[in-house]
Parts: C-alpha cells; sequence; structure tokens
C-alpha cells in the first residue's frame, strides 16, 4: 500500500541472511543479479560479479550445473565483493558441493531437486553452515501433481507449490527461508505471491520470470515489480531480461527508487522536440545518468533541451542543464545558475558540480531555492 508522500507499507517477514546481507525483517529491498557465463570459467564469471557489484548489485546468484561449477564457486566466493547464491537444479548433491564452497544462499526448485528426503539434507547442510535456502518455483518447472490438480501454472499453482515446499522445511526444522513464485505473466505471478502472504511470514524474492527482450523485459518486470511492492510485497528482487546482466541490475535499482525504496542519484531529461537546441540530448543524457551513478549523495540531475520548460527543471533539481542553443547551454546548482557553457564542456561541468556537491562542497551560495 503507497501512503502520500512516503514509500509503501511493507509486509512484516522474518528476517534471514546471506552472508552480511539481511533479508526481509525491514531490511531495505535488496536488487539481485544474476551472472550469464559459464561459472566453470572463474575468470570470466568473477569479472561479471565484479561489473553487477559496481552496478548496485548485492547478491549475485550463479548457474550450478555440475560439479565443476559447483566446485569453482569457492574461487570465485574469494575474490566477491558481495555474497553468491547457488542455483541448483536437478541434483542435490551440487547443492551440496556449492554448500562446501562456501555460497552466502541456495536456490532450489522443488519441482525438479529430487523428492523430500534430498531436499531435507541439502536444508541439514544449510543450517549447520547458517546458509539460507530460497524455495524458487517456476511456472515451467512445476511438479506434474500440482500441475494436473490446476490444469496448468495457476497462481494457486504456484503458491500450493511453495507453501508445500516450506511447509516441509519448516517441518524439520529449518527456518531461514525465502520464497519466490515467478511466471512470465505479470498477473499469475501477482496473485501466487499474494496468495503466500497469506499463509507465510518468509521473506519473497519477486520477479517476472522469462521477462523478454531489454525492452519488453524491462517494461513488464517494472509493471509486476510495481504492483508487488506497492502492495508491500517484496524484500529481495531480481529483473530478468534477455540481455546484459548489468541492465538487469539498473532496472532493479530504478524501480526501486521510482516507489521511493531506494535513494540515489536520479536523472531528469526531457524526450526532446522539435525545440531542443542539443546536438544528441540522448546520448549526453545516457552518459550522465551512467557517471552519476556511482556518486553516494541521493540527489536529482536534470538534463534539459531548450528554453521552454528547461531552466525551470534544472533550477527544481540539485544540479542540471538547460541547453540554449547555438551551442551554449546553462549551468544550474541548488537553484541558481552557476555558469554559461559551451554545450562541448556541458557534460563535464554537470558532473563536476554533481561530484562537489556529493562530496558536500558546492558554489558558495545561498541554499537551494524552493
Amino acid at each position: 500500500m503507497l501512503l502520500a508522500g512516503a514509500g509503501p507499507v511493507r509486509r512484516a517477514t522474518r528476517a534471514v541472511r546471506a552472508g552480511p546481507l539481511q533479508i526481509g525483517g525491514g531490511a531495505p529491498v535488496s536488487v539481485q543479479g544474476m551472472t550469464k557465463t559459464d561459472t566453470r570459467d572463474v575468470s570470466r564469471t568473477l569479472a561479471q560479479v565484479r561489473e553487477l557489484a559496481e552496478a548496485g548489485c548485492e547478491l549475485v546468484r550463479l548457474a550450478v550445473p555440475d560439479l565443476e561449477a559447483a566446485r569453482a564457486l569457492a574461487e570465485i566466493k574469494r575474490g566477491s565483493p558481495v555474497p553468491l547464491c547457488a542455483d541448483v537444479h536437478f541434483d542435490y548433491r551440487l547443492a551440496l558441493e556449492a554448500l562446501n564452497s562456501g555460497v552466502d544462499k541456495l536456490r532450489i526448485n522443488p519441482g525438479n531437486i529430487g523428492g523430500p528426503d534430498r531436499v531435507l539434507r541439502v536444508a541439514a547442510a544449510a543450517r549447520e553452515r547458517g546458509v539460507p535456502i530460497r524455495v524458487g518455483v517456476n511456472s515451467g518447472s512445476l511438479e506434474k501433481a500440482v500441475l494436473a490438480r490446476y490444469g496448468g501454472p495457476t497462481a494457486e499453482a504456484l503458491a500450493e507449490s511453495a507453501l508445500g515446499q516450506v511447509r516441509a522445511l519448516e517441518t524439520a526444522g529449518f527456518k531461514d527461508i525465502v520464497v519466490s513464485v515467478k511466471a512470465p505473466e505479470v498477473a499469475v505471478t501477482c496473485g501466487a505471491y499474494r496468495l503466500l502472504a497469506e499463509k507465510v511470514d518468509c521473506p519473497f524474492h519477486i520477479g517476472i520470470t522469462a521477462a523478454g527482450p531489454p525492452l519488453a523485459g524491462a517494461v513488464r518486470s517494472a509493471v509486476g515489480l510495481a504492483l508487488l511492492l506497492a502492495e508491500g510485497l517484496g524484500d529481495t528482487l531480481r529483473v530478468s531480461l534477455t540481455g546484459p546482466a548489468v541492465d538487469e541490475v539498473r532496472v532493479g535499482l530504478q524501480v526501486l527508487r521510482a516507489l521511493g525504496l531506494r535513494r540515489g542519484p536520479e536523472v531528469v531529461s526531457c524526450p526532446t522536440c522539435g525545440r531542443c537546441g542539443a546536438a544528441d540530448l540522448a546520448a549526453l543524457a545516457a552518459e550522465v545518468e551512467r557517471k552519476v551513478a556511482g556518486l553516494g549523495r541521493p540527489m536529482k540531475v536534470a538534463v534539459m533541451g531548450c528554453v521552454v520548460n528547461g531552466p525551470g527543471e534544472a533550477r527544481e533539481a540539485d544540479v542540471g542543464l538547460a541547453m540554449g542553443g547555438r551551442g551554449w547551454a546553462l549551468l544550474f546548482s541548488r537553484g541558481r545558475v552557476v555558469r554559461r557553457v559551451r554545450e562541448t564542456e556541458a557534460l563535464d561541468a554537470l558532473l563536476g558540480e554533481a561530484r562537489r556537491l556529493a562530496a558536500g562542497y558546492g558554489p558558495e551560495s545561498a541554499p537551494r531555492q524552493e
């Protein structure tokens, strides 16, 4: 539920820890990513883990298709700046080996891991090491009995599958559980999480699975995530795109910022029209967004293309550019014009001012005009 002037009121859940990262229990919603490299290729995989972490990812999941991959996790873990989650299907022994390699979290799917006895063996090993388990139910890999009962991967089928596995783990004394119930359809996914929220207090990992290519997938993911998060459902998330892994993290962070669940640099820019005074405002805005992403301070950065709304929007931002045409732009900081700059110098001027503000400096001006 969204309250005026505030972020969503979040569902109360138990807390679990994946290494230093708390999931649920009132902790901020965290952003996960997944490597798209062959996990057995340690150098390439570790490079992607570091790239994801630099983009803001707080936990990275890795596919574990065989024993070699499970063993490679040990070296990857030693060089990783963030906690790691092993994604295991079909063979419970891979989960056991991943635990031996020191992973911080496990993801297993009850529909394909091989029966309750094997799940419980994994749970016993995870409990011994203090590692949480995500019960990850996907519409594409539900148990045959559940599919037969509901006639397909409905919201009810997803929720029942997850609930059965959660109860089995809890009965065995395992409590460090995160749950996900994902489908490519937004309505099915949201329905499954709503049903499950009435039954368990486990933290939820949310997302729309197999969301699609970059544009369609980002839109579908944003719609689904926003609906769930606005209802207070979701403690950690991953955006699933058929595209670069780092883009998934960027989309996830933008969703959280849009809902007031994450603070950080926010870039606003005009859509451009025939009045645009910049040679290539789209490229300029994209470069600004990329370069301010690492600034630690929440700030609003405006990149505006003309003299109609540009000065007003730039004035309302912490730092902004208003392109005036003829190769010139006005640089704003904290509500006032700092100076007039050439368009060729506009990017460096804007970034320099943003960095000064982030560091706590800025021009010797009065506070921002409101």
